[in-house]
C-alpha cells in the first residue's frame, strides 16, 4: 500500500462503526510481534515506551531525531498503517508531523498538556495543514489532559473541560479526541455525547470500560500507552528473578525474535 492508502485506511478505522483497538509498540521487534496476530489492524507506538527503551524520561526528553527514527524503522517493518505518540510536537508541530509522515507515518498522538486552548489549537491547525501540505490522508489524534492533569478539579469540571477542548480540536480538523483517565462509562457516555459519536478515543485502564463496552458507548479508539512495555519487563524481571533462585527456562518459549 502506498502511505496515502494506508493514511486513507487508518483514518477509515478510527471513524468505523467498529472501534479500533491498538497494542502499543516500541521498537521493531514488539511491533513485529503485535502485527503478526490476524486480529492486529494498526499500531500505534507509546512516546513513554520509546523514550525509556533509550533512557529518557517521558515528557519530550529523548530528542526529536531519535523518537522519529525509531517510529520510522517501526512504520517500515510491518505492512500496517501506523500511529505514533508524537508527545506535544516538540516544539514544532507542524515540522514535526511533516517528519513523521515522510517516516512513512499516517496518524498520531498531538497532547495539549493543558495548554491555553488558542495555543493547543493552534498546535492541531499546525499538523493538519502540514498533513494536508504532504497529500497524506492523517488520522491525529488530538490529545487533551484535562482528565490525566486535573488535579482535584471535580469529575464534572475536567469532563466539561475535555469536551470543551475536544470540540475546538475537531473543529481545526483532529480525527477524534485522546482523553486518557482512570473512568466508567458515565464519564465515557458524556465524553462521547459531549465530543461525538466515534470521535473518542481512551486508553486502556483499571476502571475504564472493557472494548466491548466501549464499543456500545461509541467510542473510537482504546490503546494502552506504556502499559505494554510495563507487562513485557515484568515478565523479564520475573524470569530472571526465578533463574537467580535455581530455576531453567521453561519448555515452549515461542522464538518471536
Amino acid at each position: 500500500m502506498t502511505p496515502a492508502e494506508y493514511g486513507a485506511e487508518l483514518r477509515r478505522l478510527h471513524l468505523d462503526d467498529e472501534l479500533l483497538q491498538v497494542v502499543n509498540v516500541w521498537d521493531v521487534v514488539s511491533a513485529t510481534t503485535v502485527a503478526a496476530l490476524p486480529e492486529t489492524r494498526a499500531l500505534a507506538t507509546a512516546s513513554h515506551s520509546i523514550a525509556a527503551l533509550f533512557g529518557y524520561p517521558d515528557g519530550e526528553h529523548i530528542p526529536a531525531d531519535l523518537m522519529l527514527d525509531m517510529v520510522g524503522r517501526i512504520a517500515r517493518a510491518v505492512d500496517l498503517p501506523v500511529s505514533a505518540d508524537l508527545e506535544a510536537g516538540y516544539g514544532n508541530p507542524g515540522e514535526t508531523i511533516r517528519r513523521a509522515i515522510g517516516e512513512g507515518i499516517v496518524g498520531a498522538n498531538l497532547e495539549d498538556r493543558l495548554e491555553p486552548l488558542a495555543d493547543a489549537v493552534a498546535a492541531v491547525r499546525a499538523a493538519v495543514a502540514a498533513a494536508d501540505a504532504e497529500g497524506v490522508p492523517f488520522a491525529l489524534n488530538a490529545r487533551t489532559d484535562a482528565w490525566l492533569r486535573g488535579g482535584d478539579r471535580r469529575s464534572e469540571d475536567r469532563t466539561a473541560d475535555a469536551i470543551e477542548r475536544g470540540r475546538a480540536y475537531l473543529d481545526a480538523g483532529a480525527t477524534c479526541v485522546f482523553v486518557p483517565g482512570n473512568f466508567g462509562d458515565d464519564v465515557v457516555a458524556e465524553l462521547v455525547d459531549g465530543i461525538g459519536w466515534r470521535r473518542v478515543s481512551v486508553i486502556g485502564l483499571p476502571d475504564v470500560p472493557r472494548p466491548e463496552r466501549l464499543a456500545e458507548l461509541g467510542v473510537a479508539r482504546i490503546s494502552y500507552g506504556p502499559t505494554t512495555q510495563r507487562v513485557a519487563l515484568g515478565a523479564l524481571q520475573d524470569l530472571a528473578a526465578m533463574l537467580y533462585a535455581g530455576g531453567v527456562p521453561p519448555r515452549g518459549i515461542r522464538p518471536l525474535n
